[in-house]
């Protein structure tokens, strides 16, 4: 059965997979270093994982099965989770796919790299609400395409 697991630390899409995973009437799993408040949904749970660095990342992709659907902006934990053969979105609302995670990997190594040598690069652009209405329309047409196993 079809799962959303949501790296919960830092995702500002919560309550709109909760909307969406209450339509479809699916389970979702948050996972999260500490404890944070659910709403009262009996299909919606919280891990919380040790503080470790990756902790959290390691759980989702020790867990997660294959046509689960993932959140998060983690590019590692994409990876991690395609090659499970989960599908992997962003809160923006941008799928991470066999097609462009090499890519997405290879520009954040390639910023890491640019930083650790002292490099100031600036962020990614604040969340807006159109990035909002990107994942509304992401997630859904996700789980349609899970449903109907494309």
């Amino acid at each position: 059965m079809l799962h959303i697991y949501i790296d919960a630390d830092a995702c500002p899409v919560k309550e709109e997979v909760y909307r969406v995973a209450r339509r479809y009437q699916l389970t979702v799993t948050l996972v999260a270093n500490s404890p944070m408040r659910l709403p009262a949904d009996a299909r919606v749970s919280l891990q919380v994982v040790g503080g470790g660095l990756d902790a959290a990342d390691d759980w989702i992709a020790e867990t997660v099965s294959a046509g689960d659907i993932v959140i998060s902006n983690d590019i590692p934990l994409a990876a991690r989770c395609l090659a499970k053969a989960a599908k992997v979105l962003a809160p923006n609302g941008k799928p991470f796919t066999g097609d462009n995670i090499g890519d997405a990997l290879a520009t954040r190594n390639l910023l890491a790299e640019l930083r650790g040598g002292g490099d100031q690069l600036g962020g990614p652009p604040p969340f807006a609400p159109r990035d909002r209405s990107r994942f509304l329309q992401s997630l859904d047409t996700l789980i349609q395409d899970v449903r109907q196993g494309r």
